[in-house]
């Protein structure tokens, strides 16, 4: 939200509206939600493909001799590892272990590191970043009104890309980003995303936002494109079991309790925030297993929420994070934390409380949804 406490809008505010939109309050921005049908909007980009407005994620520029260096010890991943042109899923974490953000580091070039926090966690992310670059021959720079991020997921994401660029996008790897031109546009083109699709996100100057929608959305007229909101990439991203800030995350998780801690890289050099505290996290999963996130598929047509009980004979045995309708499974879904002894793929006698109804589920192992390559 804006200093004088009013909603952010994108570059793309005005084209969303054109679109018919619903727009929503996210984060302190005005986003679409949808823009007719979101289960439309997700088969698209389960079958076809989908256009994404992603600007209020927020972008942070890492740069100077020691970015690595900081990084390393600001992050809990091995960032210095990194090759330039890739990307790594990492979290910056507290003292005490916590889980602030989880985020995307890109390395630009040797010096230069792009981190992408969550939008509901930008502000924390820039000021943990500049508190922890003290001593470092580094410089943190908020980037948030640099970019526009627009995304294209979907199976058919490649094509309307390549229709679009002479960039080398059938060696660019998931995870990978390079600088090209898409439609004329400067961009950071990058292969990643929130969908458990194969797809791109495009960082590009605001002002060359509207131009480059308006050229994927024509590229991808004959395929099956449609742009799509908030609400489907939701239920995308719960069915690829991909966790979100807020739910599956928090601070008072650590990555080891949210079932992460293969993004703990202990064999690094060098001190990093929260070591010790997660070693101690790590020592604990292993002999006391925390509650486990699990999939649970309904058995009957009413949708979990986030902080219902998922409960056991009698007993709540744990707590739903997100759920949705699955439009890909015809069924409601729900990821949730439960305790170990009901954790097992196909335990029985398993429910969620829906408004004082036990309602039973089965468990399941996370994803919902793979992708065939």
């Amino acid at each position: 939200m804006s200093s004088t406490g009013e909603l952010r809008h994108t570059a793309l505010d005005a084209l969303h509206r054109s679109l018919g939109a619903t727009m929503t309050d996210f984060a302190g921005w005005d986003m679409p939600l949808r823009y007719g049908s979101e289960r439309d909007e997700h088969i698209a980009v389960r079958t076809k493909a989908g256009l994404f407005d992603l600007s209020h994620m927020g972008e942070i520029t890492v740069t100077g001799p020691q970015a690595a260096a900081l990084l390393d010890f600001a992050l809990v991943g091995n960032i210095g590892g990194v090759k330039p042109g890739r990307a790594r899923y990492t979290m910056i974490c507290r003292a005490d272990g916590g889980i602030l953000d989880d985020l995307i580091v890109y390395r630009l070039g040797e010096t230069e590191y792009m981190v992408v926090a969550n939008a509901s966690n930008a502000q924390v992310v820039l000021d943990a970043l500049t508190e922890r670059a003290a001593g470092f021959d580094a410089e943190v720079r908020d980037d948030r009104d640099a970019y526009a991020l627009i995304a294209v997921q979907g199976p058919e994401s490649p094509g309307i890309l390549k229709s679009l660029t002479d960039a080398g996008l059938d060696g660019l790897k998931y995870y990978a980003g390079l600088p090209g031109t898409v439609a004329g546009v400067p961009a950071l083109i990058a292969r990643t995303g929130y969908t458990g699709e194969d797809g791109f996100e495009l960082f590009v100057k605001p002002e060359h936002a509207v131009e480059l929608w308006q050229a994927l959305t024509k590229a991808g007229e004959g395929v099956g494109l449609v742009p799509c909101g908030l609400s489907c990439r939701d239920t995308l991203r719960l069915e690829a079991g991909m966790p979100l800030y807020g739910h599956e995350l928090t601070t008072s998780l650590t990555p080891f309790d949210a079932g992460l801690g293969r993004v703990v890289k202990f064999e690094k050099e060098g001190d990093f925030v929260g070591r010790e505290a997660l070693r101690e996290a790590a020592a604990r999963a292993e002999s006391q297993p925390p509650r486990v996130l699990v999939g649970l598929v309904a058995e009957g047509r009413r949708v979990p929420r986030a902080g219902y009980a998922v409960v056991a004979g009698g007993e709540v045995i744990g707590e739903v994070t997100s759920g949705a309708p699955s439009p890909t499974l015809g069924k409601p879904i729900a990821m949730a934390y439960v305790d170990t002894a009901h954790a097992a793929p196909g335990s029985t006698g398993v429910g969620v409380d829906i408004r004082g109804s036990h309602e039973p589920y089965e468990v399941v192992a996370l994803p919902f949804y793979k992708r065939q390559k």
